[in-house]
């Protein structure tokens, strides 16, 4: 196996494994979506739409790429470092993906939404940052673009995520004001988006 095959292999092992440890919390959000559990859902057509941009840049796009090699057009050379470095960036990102999802438990949604059992977590990996799972997908974007020495497939999250990230964080971060008014205004003055307040 060459080391562009091994890290095609160590992506895909890493993107499977986000998706167990996101699987039980998708199950759970579905299971109180039938039972009608939303407070304010602030979610927006574009929402989908930009959701569909993220998944396509961090599975679909990544995925055709590791097991067709399309677009070969595409690859470029990469020092073996570099994708020794982006195991390593896959691997924090999925310790920032399982304690983000342990620290919220029933309060997080894959939406732009707030449940009538929501409260407000400011400790663990929250104490530091308000979005660890959005640090934890720039993170995977990075990783990704070390991982796969395609320019399409490679830097695909980190495009397309990207979009999701500028169009999302502020309207989120609005509506948790809205909802927690004070208890967050004091929360955003001590912690940092994705990256801890220095």
């Amino acid at each position: 196996m060459n080391s562009s095959d091994l890290f095609k292999l160590i992506f895909l092992i890493g993107l499977i494994a986000a998706e167990v440890i996101r699987f039980p919390h998708r199950m759970r959000v579905k299971q109180a979506r039938r039972q009608k559990k939303t407070t304010d859902d602030r979610t927006r057509p574009i929402d989908l739409v930009l959701d569909l941009a993220a998944f396509s840049g961090m599975e679909i796009i990544p995925l055709i790429y590791v097991f067709s090699g399309w677009p070969q057009f595409a690859d470029y050379a990469r020092p073996e470092l570099l994708g020794w470095l982006g195991a390593i960036g896959f691997a924090g990102c999925l310790y920032l993906l399982y304690r983000a999802h342990v620290d919220l438990g029933q309060n997080w949604s894959p939406t732009v939404e707030v449940t009538p059992a929501q409260s407000l977590v400011t400790s663990g990996i929250y104490g530091v940052i308000r979005h660890p799972i959005y640090a934890a997908m720039w993170l995977w974007g990075v990783a990704q673009a070390l991982l796969l020495n395609n320019w399409i497939a490679g830097l695909a999250t980190l495009v397309l995520f990207g979009l999701v990230y500028f169009v999302r964080v502020p309207r989120e971060e609005q509506m948790m004001l809205d909802h927690f008014g004070d208890e967050y205004r004091s929360y955003l003055q001590r912690t940092g988006r994705v990256l801890p307040k220095i």
